[in-house]
């Protein structure tokens, strides 16, 4: 099972993002040797989650309260069906 990708982690700079091991960034084990994969944050600022399908969904805000039938004949949406 893969791991949670963090959205905002602390210090990106510190680990390896490459894969689900989440190295540190002077312990690398699972690459050649390169270097570290950098987080999407660092290259793209706080934002980065709005740009592009990651497969990560953002976390959701608490969903608003659906308006009764009274409000939504108010507001002009239509009559109520029985």
């Amino acid at each position: 099972m893969a791991r949670v990708f963090p959205i905002h982690p602390k210090h990106p700079e510190r680990i390896c993002w490459g894969c689900d091991r989440y190295c540190a960034a002077d312990a690398l084990s699972c690459g050649n040797g390169s270097g570290r994969t950098p987080h999407p944050i660092e290259m793209l600022g706080d934002d980065w989650l709005e740009y592009g399908d990651w497969g990560i969904e953002a976390p959701k805000a608490a969903p608003a309260a659906a308006p009764s039938p009274a409000v939504a004949t108010a507001a002009g949406q239509g009559e109520l069906q029985r």
